[in-house]
């Protein structure tokens, strides 16, 4: 029965993959915002969503089954991923960035704030695609997956289904997340990547359970996120004289503190 959803998340951990491949290439180096490489993570996530939108009446009406829906542990599972992806995403961001506040760490700082642009910018081109294409939500009718309406979204949130947001906001944390950590351990990209992307996927699972989104609502919104989280943190280095950077960043520079991993597996 979650065959289907298994290949789902394998494929989003495998567009996780190819993203932490780039950073691995691209890290501490000056490049334009935009490669050739992002194109290829676009269409790796594109030519996704259009494998997953046929199967998305299918697995809407097999996780909505009587019987998947009695399981207590999925529901509660369901319920803890949902709330992980939000509100958790940005309270950790935003707990992250206070954190580095609190001691003047500049590298603490710098991964909250970072994360927090990646949040917001994706939410906000998030919520507008879901506005101008308003497609209905599963809840609606399971066996109706394709009802697209221009500009239908402002009719209410039941037309806004495409994409999901929940799945935005947890790949956009994800991908800053990973990104960042970059400029601390070179090297931690696979492990890092694997549980913050691992856990940004079980958030959008949780979305198509509770019947709130389609499959492929998902897939979109993890492109969005990690395309977004990337973006922000790529621009955030490369000009690292930006003035929310030179705003709300205050401390020791990074080459006057030493990365401290106690208290970074604490934090993470």
């Amino acid at each position: 029965m979650f065959s289907r959803l298994a290949r789902t998340t394998l494929m989003s951990l495998t567009f996780a993959a190819i993203a932490n491949a780039q950073v691995q290439d691209t890290i501490n180096k000056k490049s334009t915002l935009l490669t050739g490489k992002d194109a290829i993570l676009l269409a790796a996530f594109t030519i996704g969503t259009a494998v997953v939108a046929p199967i998305d009446m299918r697995v809407a009406n097999r996780l909505q089954d009587s019987s998947t829906q009695a399981s207590r542990f999925l529901n509660r599972g369901a319920t803890g991923f949902r709330l992980l992806g939000d509100p958790g995403s940005f309270a950790a961001a935003t707990g992250l960035y206070l954190i580095g506040r609190s001691d003047g760490n500049r590298r603490v700082q710098a991964l909250g704030l970072h994360s927090l642009e990646s949040i917001i910018f994706a939410d906000v081109l998030g919520g507008s695609i879901k506005l101008l294409v308003g497609r209905q939500r599963p809840y609606v009718d399971t066996k109706n997956p394709f009802s697209f309406q221009l500009w239908r979204g402002f009719r209410g949130d039941k037309f806004r289904s495409f994409p999901s947001g929940h799945t935005i906001t947890s790949f956009a944390f994800a991908s800053a997340v990973t990104r960042e950590t970059q400029f601390w351990w070179p090297h931690s990209a696979w492990y890092v990547g694997t549980a913050f992307y691992g856990g940004a996927s079980l958030v959008g699972l949780s979305r198509i359970f509770n019947n709130q989104h389609w499959a492929s609502d998902v897939m979109a919104g993890a492109a969005i996120g990690t395309l977004v989280g990337l973006k922000v943190v790529k621009y955030t280095h490369s000009h690292p004289g930006n003035r929310i950077d030179n705003t709300l960043i205050k401390g020791k520079r990074s080459s006057q503190i030493q990365a401290n991993p106690i208290l970074f597996s604490i934090q993470f």
